[in-house]
Order: structure tokens, then sequence, then C-alpha cells
């Protein structure tokens, strides 16, 4: 039966993420919102709200070490699985300076949970801190833009048509999150208990994936596409709004406990991984064997943090 909910909860996220963000999508363009902005705002929190409602809703039911390993499990796979699956489908090719301010952001995030990690619990101000630095982040960025060519709107997700549509696409897309999130945290516990796994393996492993399953299907579909910048583009976001967003707005609604492995063990990691996504972009050029190097990589990880 957990597996059932587990199955039921990945089917929810997948279909709920994807429809909330063609309805959003839909409506920001009836809106005359520009495609910058919209790739920056709705796109993003769309396909990071499994994210969102899976931590929050483990946070509120005392099953921390899901909320905490969600996030920081979901920022590993990004990097090693979904990367490394991309840069299997077609070799990622950046320029220069493409990302290089949106790394240094990923880069600085993961660092700044150091210390709150440190202190053993993230509390209320901690994720205000966090959120007020993604609101921040989308302002700068959003500016900093504004007088770059716009994104051709083939690079944003189909949007539904026509506004009413559009809204039961959303409310739709909100409902099956909901309900996703709920089966997903109740069979991961279900099975950690069951198999005697700690629950923050299962919520750096089996949730982390699952929850990252927007995300590898955008890059896997840019990736198939030929564009590297969005496939990159897409995970590094990601891994921002990972943080600052989903961790910052947790935290606000629900103060988390920070477990000792995640500070020794799981976000020494993360932020290594981050590290070395960073020098692989100055290297224009992620090809098919890093790929398969990634890949290895991430097995030994899943191995490691049982």
């Amino acid at each position: 039966m957990e597996y059932l909910m587990l199955l039921a909860g990945l089917a929810g996220l997948f279909f709920g993420g994807e429809a909330l963000v063609r309805g959003s999508v839909g409506i920001a363009q009836r809106l005359a919102m520009p495609p910058l902005l919209i790739g920056l705002t709705v796109v993003g929190f769309g396909t990071s709200t499994p994210e969102l409602l899976v931590s929050v809703d483990a946070a509120l039911r005392g099953v921390s070490d899901i909320a905490l390993g969600n996030v920081v499990g979901s920022n590993i796979a990004n990097i090693l699985l979904i990367v490394g699956v991309s840069a299997l489908v077609w070799p990622i090719r950046v320029s220069g300076d493409t990302l290089k301010r949106d790394t240094a952001v990923m880069m600085a995030a993961a660092i700044i949970l150091v210390p709150i990690f440190a202190f053993g619990m993230m509390g209320r101000v901690a994720g205000g801190i966090l959120f007020a630095s993604l609101v921040a982040y989308l302002v700068f960025a959003y500016r900093q833009s504004r007088n770059a060519p716009l994104a051709d709107d083939g690079d944003l997700p189909v949007p539904a048509r026509g506004l009413w549509l559009s809204l039961i696409w959303v409310i739709g897309g909100l409902v099956a999150l909901m309900f996703g999130a709920r089966f997903m945290v109740d069979g991961a516990v279900t099975i950690a208990r069951t198999f005697g796994v700690s629950e923050a393996f299962i919520g750096l492993t089996v949730v982390a994936v699952g929850t990252s399953l927007p995300e590898l299907a955008t890059s896997l579909i840019a990736a198939l596409r030929k564009q590297s910048e969005i496939a990159i583009g897409n995970i590094v976001g990601s891994n921002i709004f990972n943080i600052l967003g989903i961790l910052g707005l947790t935290a606000i609604i629900a103060p988390i406990p920070v477990a000792s492995r995640f500070l020794t063990f799981d976000l020494p990691i993360m932020i290594a991984v981050s590290l070395v996504l960073t020098l692989l972009l100055r290297r224009q050029t992620i090809g098919r064997g890093i790929g398969i190097v990634m890949l290895v990589a991430y097995a030994g990880y899943v191995l490691a943090a049982q």
C-alpha cells in the first residue's frame, strides 16, 4: 500500500506541477507579462512547487529530516543526476559569461546554510532572511536583464489557452500537488519505518528525485532540442529557488530542527557538487564523459548516504 501511495504522490507532483506551470504561464501571457519575468517568477516557482508542498507538509507533521532532505537531496540530484543525464543526451555548451551571476548566487545560497545548520534549528528569522534574499535576487536579475533581448516564447512551457482554461489548469494543478505531497510524505515515512532506514535517507533520495521530476522533464526536453543554456539555467535556477524559497518559506511556516548529518555530510556534498558545476561551466562544455562521471558519482552518493 505504501508503494502505491508513493507512486500516486509522484504522479500527482509531476502532473500537478506541469498543469500549474502551463496554467500560470497562460495567465501571465494574458496579462501581458514579459517572457523574462514569466521565466524568473511563474515558471521558477511553478517547477519548485512540489518541493515546497512536500517540505511544508513534512515540517508541519514533525518529519523534519524529510523536509530538509527533500531540498538538499533535490539540489544534489539536480546537478549530478539531471545534468549528467542531460549531458548524455546532448553535450552541454554555454558561453563564457552565461550564468556567471546565477552560479555565484547558487554558491552563496549553499554556503549561507552552513551557519544556519550549525545552529541546529532553522527558525523563522533564518527563513525570512533566505526568502528576502530570493526576492532581492529576482528583482536584481530582472533589472539587470531588462535591456537584454527578450527570450523567445518558445523557450517557455506551452501555456494553456484562454483565461478560464488557464485558471482551471492552475486550480487542478494545485489540487494534484497537495494530494501528491501528502501521499509522497505518507508513503516515504511508512517505507522508511518498514525497512528501518532513516527518514533523512528517504528524503534525500526517493522524495528528492520525485520532487525534481519537473526539472528533469524540462532539462531533458531542452537537451533534446539542443538548448544547453535552458537546460543548465533550469537547474541553477531551481537550486537557488530550493534553498532561498523552499527552505525559507518552510522555516517561516514551521521552524525546522536540523539533524547533525546534514551539516557534516549532506550539505558539504551539496556545496562541493555546486562548486564542481560552477567550475565545469567555465570550461564551456560538459560532454558525455563528464555526464557519465556525474551519474556514477550520484550512485556513489546514494550508497554512502545510507
